[in-house]
């Protein structure tokens, strides 16, 4: 999306008003200065398995390191999708197969 379509999308919330007006300053002086946020696919390119703090595969430990959330919540909220939902572990395997291995340091 370009920094004009950026803006109007912007303009056009805050005139809906989920956005105030300092929020509409912030937002556009951020695009105006390319101080965007970062995007997330930059983080999900980082995404490698744990060689350390795993305990099948080191999926957890990975999402963890990236988004700053304990693994151990990640196995919870992994475990609830099981239970409640049936795909989590569809979704566990699915990252140990194409999500790489950290590398060794080292070697």
């Amino acid at each position: 999306m370009s920094v004009a379509e950026e803006i109007k999308r912007l303009h056009e919330l805050h005139q809906a008003g989920a956005l105030s007006d300092e929020e509409f300053a912030a937002a556009k002086a951020r695009l105006l200065n390319n101080q965007a946020a970062p995007a997330t696919s930059n983080d999900i390119s980082r995404l490698r398995r744990s060689r350390t703090d795993r305990w099948l595969g080191g999926v957890c430990g990975g999402l963890g390191r990236i988004t700053g959330v304990d693994s151990w919540i990640w196995r919870l909220l992994f475990v609830l999708f099981v239970l409640t939902f049936g795909f989590g572990l569809a979704l566990y395997i699915l990252l140990w197969i194409f999500v790489p291995e950290d590398e060794l340091i080292g070697n």
